[in-house]
């Protein structure tokens, strides 16, 4: 017989978990289904996000600025440092650790909030019925929370040696000497500085003419300069007619002027975009309409058949662990007959890179493009005490304001702890601050987030430190 619950989750990445908590919070008997496993063959919860994504990607990414720091920074703090030597293997076991914790981290949440969770794929067999393993689950709602996987080159299946997506990108046994990157976008870059700070010789390949485009330009630009004096080299609006993989991976590709190019290398990322994961989920079978090979939803996250839901980055939206996170505690609430809303308008977006870049809002092209009157206001680091305490002036806070009620349309960041920055202006949004809002709170001193303070002034061209 088919064990009967009120909410089954499918997927235990951030929506799916999040999703299945809350909803075991409001009083809901609830199940989570999860196929990911780890290296020893044990159920892995947290999805793509936990497993090879967002917490290793970080954990790479701090390792490798640490080494950074020490090889070239720390003497100008009279820290000398003989003999440093790089010790991959404990960085990766380092990066592996902190992902198990985060998955131990979701067992233990399911069980304080009794989510009886089922390992393996869940596939439907009706609307309100899903099949695990040799388990049938019966629910009144089921919340599709599958996620996404990475997008292949045409005629270059990931092998995750010498073509690598994401998941091969956090694990490779050695420095490569000479690593070619496919995609400028998040993935790429974060990766690209990983490998570089560890010295790797770096290029990355975009097929775009501009760099960042769905940053604030202004941001984009600087970001730009920053990271090409790095040592990342980054072509723009190259066009790769092959990819032929042997001892290493060759890519044959036109530049921006249309000139045949051939680059090699000893390895390659592909981080081109992801698509949605709907494999083996029966939802045509039930109905459930795909659209661009995304799960169909209205506002509310419902699909077209009634009892089914879909969160996260199997739908439509920005492919962001956090937006999946806030989708998922809104239709459990919805399930529970509450009203919830989720503002797409105010996510931020975060690129960890160093400096990191973050942004939340309209960008100043966005505002040109709607025609929308607006005014701009920006503070660089450089005019910072605190961040030339810590060392790093590089970067800029912008905001940009309504020119008639100075409402804030858009924040945008490229700086030292730029995704913790991010989050005032955030809750500012949400409340509907305006810029002399945030021009007249008292900030610490001294903090990085003084610049939030006097970019906000500048709106208005009165900030105080420049």
């Amino acid at each position: 017989m088919a064990q009967s619950f009120d909410v089954v989750v499918i997927g235990g990445g951030p929506g799916g978990y999040i999703a299945a908590i809350r909803a075991a919070q409001l009083g809901l008997k609830t199940a989570c289904i999860d196929e990911w496993k780890n290296a020893e063959g044990k159920p892995a919860l947290g999805g793509t996000c936990t497993n090879i994504g967002c917490i290793p990607s970080k954990a790479l990414l701090q390792s490798s600025e640490n080494f950074e720091q020490a090889g070239h920074h720390f003497a100008e703090h009279g820290v000398k440092v003989k003999g440093l030597e790089l010790d991959l293997a404990q960085m990766m076991k380092r990066k592996d650790q902190v992902v198990k914790a985060s998955n131990d981290g979701v067992v233990y949440l399911f069980k304080k909030n009794k989510v009886t969770f089922f390992h393996g794929r869940g596939t439907f067999v009706a609307p309100g019925e899903v099949k695990v393993g040799g388990e049938t689950l019966s629910a009144k709602n089921v919340i599709v929370a599958t996620g996404s996987v990475p997008r292949a080159l045409p005629g270059a299946p990931f092998d995750e040696k010498l073509i690598l997506s994401n998941d091969g990108a956090l694990s490779i046994p050695d420095v490569p000497r000479r690593l070619g990157i496919v995609g400028a976008g998040v993935i790429g870059l974060e990766m690209g500085s990983v490998w570089r700070r560890l010295g790797s010789d770096v290029t990355i390949l975009e097929a775009l003419p501009a760099f960042l485009g769905a940053a604030d330009e202004q941001i984009a630009k600087e970001a730009a300069k920053i990271f090409a004096k790095q040592g990342l080299k980054i072509e723009l609006g190259v066009k790769i007619s092959g990819v032929k993989a042997g001892k290493g991976v060759t890519v044959e590709y036109a530049d921006a002027e249309g000139k045949a190019q051939t680059a090699a290398f000893d390895r390659l990322i592909v981080s081109i975009g992801r698509i949605a994961n709907t494999e083996g989920l029966n939802a045509e079978g039930i109905g459930l309409k795909l659209d661009r090979g995304f799960v169909a939803v209205d506002d509310q996250c419902r699909t077209g058949v009634p009892g089914v839901w879909a969160i996260g980055d199997v739908v439509r939206g920005p492919m962001l662990a956090h937006k999946a996170e806030e989708e998922g505690v809104a239709v459990a609430e919805r399930i529970a007959g509450q009203h919830p809303h989720v503002d797409f308008n105010t996510v931020p977006w975060v690129i960890y890179t160093t400096p990191e870049i973050a942004w939340v809002g309209k960008t100043e092209q966005q505002l040109k493009a709607e025609g929308i009157a607006y005014k701009a206001g920006t503070f660089p680091f450089t005019a910072n005490a605190r961040a030339r305490a810590l060392g790093d002036t590089s970067g800029l806070v912008k905001y940009l304001a309504d020119a008639k009620t100075d409402a804030i349309l858009g924040v945008h960041i490229i700086g030292a702890y730029a995704s913790e920055l991010i989050a005032e202006a955030v809750v500012a949004m949400e409340f509907r601050a305006s810029s002399e809002d945030i021009g007249m709170i008292c900030h610490a001193h001294p903090s990085l987030s003084e610049a939030m303070k006097d970019a906000a002034l500048a709106v208005d061209k009165r900030a105080l430190n420049i």
